[in-house]
C-alpha cells in the first residue's frame, strides 16, 4: 500500500502516544514479515520440544511437523475463501455505499478509530469471521475520507477481534455446549454439557467485554502518532483498487448470454439459501465459519447479479490472498510439533502444579496466552490445553466453565500480538504488519488486565 505522510491532523500528541510511538518504532525495526515470523516460531518450537517434550526425538519432531502442515489445509482454504468472498461482496455498489455512509460518520481521526473499534467489536462478538472482514473494509473506507495514520486505523479494526473467542462463534465455548463434540473435553471428563449461559453469558465474561467496549475506543483516541510520524494511506490508490471490477464484454453467442444470465445467479442463490437454512436449523441457529462463508458468497452473487460480474469481482479480490496460502501451512506444522510431541502439555503442567481452586483460572489464562503464540487456532489450542486444564479444575473443585473461558480469553488476548488471525485483515487493508503491531501492544495490555482481573475476582466457586 502506497502511503503518504500527513504533517498535521486534529489528534494531539499525548504521553500515551509517545509510548505507542516507541512500540511502533520497535516493531518496525525488529519484527520480520509474518512468513518469517512463522518460520522462526517453527524452529523455536522444535528446539523447545527437543529439550523439554517427552516424545521429541529429531525424527519425531520432523514427522509431527510434516503431518501438521496438512492438518490445517481445510482451515487455510476456508480463510482464503472468506477473504476473497468478503472482498468481492464489498465491491458490490450497494455494500460500498453502505460502508461509505458508515465511514462518513466520523469527522476526525480520533472519532474514526473509536467508531472502527466499536463496529469491529460488535461484529467480532457475533461472528469472528464477519468481524475480520467488516473491520478491514470499514478501515479502507474511512482511510479514503480522513487523512490519518493507516497503521493506527487498521490496529483499531483488528482490536475488535479481542472479544471474538468470548462471543457467539467462539469454538471453545461452542464445543463445550455441543453434546458429543470431539472437542467437548468437559463432557468427556465429567459427563456434563456446559451451556453458553455458563460460559459466554456470565458476569465474568460479559463484564470485561463491557469494560473493553468502553475503554479501548477511548484509549485509542490518545495513542495516535505525532503528526510528523503519521503515514496515511493513499486515498486515490484505495479508490482505484476498490473500483468496481469490469466484467468481460457481452457477446451475442450462447456462451456470452449464459455468462450474463441473471437467472443462473438467482437459482444458485436460492439453492445456497435452502442449504444454509437447513444447516442453521440443524445447528439451532449456530453460525460457524462455513455458514459465514456461504452467506458472503450468497450475498455477493446476489448483489453482483450476473455470473460474469461476480467472476470479475472474485478475480479482482483473489490478488490479496497470496500471503495466506503460504503461511497457514507453516502454522499447521507448528501446531503439529506442539501437540504431537507433548510440548504444550509440559507447559500446562508447569502452571497447574502450583494452582489452587481460586488461582487456577488465572494460571490457565496465562498458559493460554503463551501457548497461543505457537498454537493460534482456537480449536487446536483447546485440544492440547483442555485435557490438562479440565481434569485439574475438577480435582481442585474449581469452576469448569471458568477454566474453559480462561483458555478462550488467553487465546483472544495473545492474538493481539500473534499475526495468525491478523493476516486476512492485513491483506484486505493492504498494510504491513509492522505498521500495525506497535499499536496492538496497547490493546494487548489493556485486554490482558481486564480479563485477568475478571478471572481472579469474578469467577464463582464450583
Amino acid at each position: 500500500m502506497d502511503e503518504v505522510t500527513v504533517l498535521s491532523h486534529e489528534h494531539k500528541y499525548t504521553a500515551l502516544g509517545r509510548v505507542t510511538t516507541f512500540f511502533v518504532y520497535l516493531f518496525d525495526q525488529i519484527m520480520p514479515d509474518p512468513y518469517v515470523f512463522a518460520v522462526i516460531l517453527t524452529f523455536v518450537a522444535a528446539l523447545l520440544a527437543f529439550f523439554f517434550a517427552p516424545n521429541a526425538r529429531p525424527q519425531q519432531i520432523a514427522t509431527a511437523w510434516y503431518g501438521g502442515v496438512f492438518n490445517l489445509f481445510t482451515f487455510a482454504f476456508q480463510m482464503v475463501i472468506m477473504l476473497v468472498a468478503g472482498y468481492a461482496l464489498a465491491s458490490a455498489p450497494a455494500i460500498r455505499n453502505l460502508l461509505g455512509r458508515i465511514a462518513s460518520i466520523p469527522t476526525n481521526p480520533a472519532a474514526a478509530v473509536s467508531l472502527t473499534i466499536v463496529v469491529s467489536m460488535i461484529a467480532s462478538w457475533i461472528n469472528w469471521g464477519m468481524g475480520l472482514v467488516t473491520a478491514a473494509l470499514l478501515a479502507r473506507e474511512i482511510a479514503k475520507r480522513i487523512p490519518m495514520d493507516f497503521g493506527w486505523l487498521v490496529a483499531a479494526a483488528y482490536s475488535g477481534f479481542v472479544i471474538s473467542t468470548e462471543g457467539l462463534s467462539g469454538s471453545i465455548a461452542l464445543s463445550q455446549a455441543t453434546h458429543g463434540s470431539a472437542l467437548n473435553i468437559v463432557e468427556k471428563v465429567t459427563g456434563i454439557v456446559t451451556p453458553l449461559s455458563h460460559t459466554v453469558f456470565t458476569r465474568f465474561n460479559l463484564i470485561p467485554l463491557a469494560v473493553l467496549l468502553i475503554v479501548l475506543p477511548i484509549v485509542f483516541r490518545y495513542i495516535g502518532p505525532a503528526p510528523a510520524n503519521t503515514f496515511a494511506a493513499n486515498p486515490d490508490k484505495l479508490r482505484s483498487e476498490d473500483a468496481t471490477p469490469q466484467a468481460k464484454e457481452k457477446t451475442n453467442t450462447l456462451g456470452g448470454k449464459l455468462d450474463n444470465a441473471w437467472i443462473l445467479t438467482v437459482l444458485l442463490v436460492l439453492f445456497i439459501a435452502t442449504a444454509l437454512g437447513m444447516e442453521l436449523y440443524r445447528t439451532k441457529g449456530s453460525l460457524d465459519l462455513n455458514s459465514v462463508i456461504m452467506t458472503l458468497l450468497m450475498l455477493g452473487l446476489l448483489l453482483h447479479w450476473t455470473p460474469a460480474a461476480y467472476v470479475a469481482a472474485i478475480k479482482h479480490a483473489a490478488r490479496i490472498s497470496g500471503p495466506l496460502i503460504l503461511q497457514y501451512p507453516l502454522y499447521g506444522g507448528l501446531m503439529g510439533i506442539m501437540t504431537t510431541t507433548g510440548l504444550a502439555g509440559v507447559l500446562s503442567k508447569v502452571f497447574l502444579s502450583f494452582s489452587t481452586a481460586h488461582s487456577i483460572h488465572f494460571w490457565t489464562y496465562l498458559t493460554s496466552v503463551i501457548i497461543t503464540f505457537f498454537v493460534p487456532s482456537g480449536g487446536g489450542h483447546w485440544a492440547v490445553q483442555g485435557p490438562f486444564a479440565v481434569p485439574a479444575a475438577r480435582d481442585l473443585h474449581a469452576s469448569l466453565a471458568g477454566v474453559t473461558m480462561s483458555v478462550a480469553m488467553g487465546e483472544s488476548v495473545a492474538n493481539m500480538l500473534q499475526p495468525f488471525f491478523a493476516l486476512p485483515i492485513l491483506a484486505i487493508a493492504g498494510i504491513k504488519v509492522q505498521r500495525m503491531m506497535g499499536f496492538m501492544v496497547i490493546t494487548f495490555l489493556v485486554s490482558f488486565v481486564a480479563f485477568g482481573l475478571s478471572l481472579l475476582f469474578l469467577v464463582p466457586a464450583q
